[in-house]
């Protein structure tokens, strides 16, 4: 049995409350439980007390390429980032597009400190062209579908993906570039990729696809979801998609609301992420659509790297920067600490509403709900220092920063999976 004492509690932080578990379940919420011999105490005394966070997009690159992350590597790194569970994308080798792949990632992530489930592929291969049996996927445990890291680029394709999986009841993950515009440029199209004087990522090969899987979805009646949203007009569309009652939700990632191009001149590939960072109307656009609520979700899409592989030149290097461990910090510092979203509008983004969306008995601090909760000081400034991850990368432009959100323990499932040491 574990005791919360006198914490905050996620929607209800203006007063202190406990939290009492056992056998993996939230057993009673309420003020002055009594503590016995046999409580393992968490002393929440001004700390948040949260449903644990819900990340719907990192790449646990296993099976394939576990010299960059695995599974256990992964799910230790979200575990210090207060994240109790995360869906792992397919672009791994072989490609989750098959149950044998699927049944390989669910066997290994039962001993995993968190939850790890899988995305199964939306295409055989990510390829873009045959579809998987995405009811055999189904029934062999995805929680939803995508080709995340490669765009479909057939309209013909994706219209026939959604009405299998409208059929099925399964989430689309959509990945919107058009490849042709963005082929391997590792910089967004604008000031910094003329300084460099590189082929650059215009915004429209993002904005031209997310456009085309909504309309998809309007006439399928099918669910999307738009992955990493990164420009102001995205941002747009979906918002004038969901007045319209397209079914379509979306996600943002925190280097696309922290940063902007600029830090490519500064950071070079340890910057280059996919899509690319954008402009400062982008980042305060971004925040708009978390703030009037057309991006639902904040998500990492934690992509793993060895220090050799970052190493190389920005049109070498591969894309992405890994996030599992700074995510909460981040929200806080740029969103919260600047006023934009209290507390409760953070917890909905980064917990309730993925949940939601994926169908997770997760996100909430309920009576009988799993014990998936993280406990956390919204205050406490902190310097970020990769060398210290538990994931196995350091592949973040964000080292050396100061900010402010400190997770101090991660509880799944009942247990203490990470505490945070003085």
């Amino acid at each position: 049995m574990i005791l919360i004492k006198n914490g905050r509690v996620f929607g209800a932080i203006s007063k202190e409350m406990d939290i009492l578990v056992s056998d993996g379940k939230i057993v009673e919420i309420s003020q002055n439980i009594t503590a016995t011999a046999d409580m393992q105490i968490v002393d929440a005394q001004g700390l948040i007390v949260a449903p644990g966070l819900v990340d719907m997009h990192v790449h646990f690159r296993d099976p394939g390429f576990e010299y960059k992350e695995d599974i256990f590597s992964g799910a230790a790194a979200a575990a210090a980032g207060g994240v109790t569970t995360c869906l792992c994308m397919p672009n791994t080798s072989p490609v989750a597009d098959c149950v044998e792949t699927i049944t390989y990632i669910i066997n290994k992530a039962r001993n995993a400190p968190i939850k790890v489930l899988p995305y199964g592929a939306v295409t055989i291969g990510q390829g873009g062209m045959a579809l998987t049996d995405a009811a055999a996927l189904k029934a062999g445990g995805i929680v939803a579908l995508s080709d995340d890291g490669n765009s479909i680029q057939s309209a013909e394709v994706m219209r026939r993906a959604m009405q299998q999986a409208k059929g099925l009841g399964l989430l689309i993950s959509c990945h919107c570039e058009d490849a042709e515009m963005v082929k391997n440029y590792g910089v967004n199209e604008g000031d910094v990729s003329r300084k460099l004087e590189v082929p650059g990522r215009p915004e429209i090969a993002e904005e031209i696809m997310v456009a085309r899987d909504i309309m998809l979805a309007a006439e399928t009646d099918a669910s999307v979801h738009i992955a990493h949203v990164s420009t102001a007009v995205s941002v747009d569309i979906i918002r004038k998609a969901k007045a319209a009652g397209v079914k379509v939700t979306s996600e943002t990632c925190p280097q696309y609301f922290s940063l902007t191009e600029d830090e490519v001149l500064k950071q070079g590939s340890l910057a280059r992420v996919n899509p690319p960072l954008r402009t400062a109307v982008d980042v305060e656009a971004i925040i708009n659509g978390l703030v009037d609520g057309t991006i639902d979700v904040i998500a990492t899409d934690h992509a793993p790297h060895s220090a050799k592989e970052k190493e190389l030149s920005l049109a070498d290097a591969p894309s992405g920067m890994i996030g599992l461990e700074t995510s909460l910090a981040l929200t806080l510092t740029n969103l919260y600490h600047t006023g934009r979203l209290n507390l409760d509008e953070i917890m909905t983004l980064m917990s309730v509403n993925p949940a939601r969306i994926l169908g997770l008995d997760a996100g909430k601090l309920i009576i009988d709900a799993p014990a998936d909760i993280v406990v956390f000081d919204p205050d406490e400034e902190w310097v970020v220092r990769p060398e210290l991850f538990k994931s196995k990368a350091r592949n973040t432009p964000f080292g050396g920063m100061s900010l402010r959100g400190q997770v101090k323990y991660t509880i799944c499932q009942g247990i203490v999976v990470y505490e945070s040491k003085p």
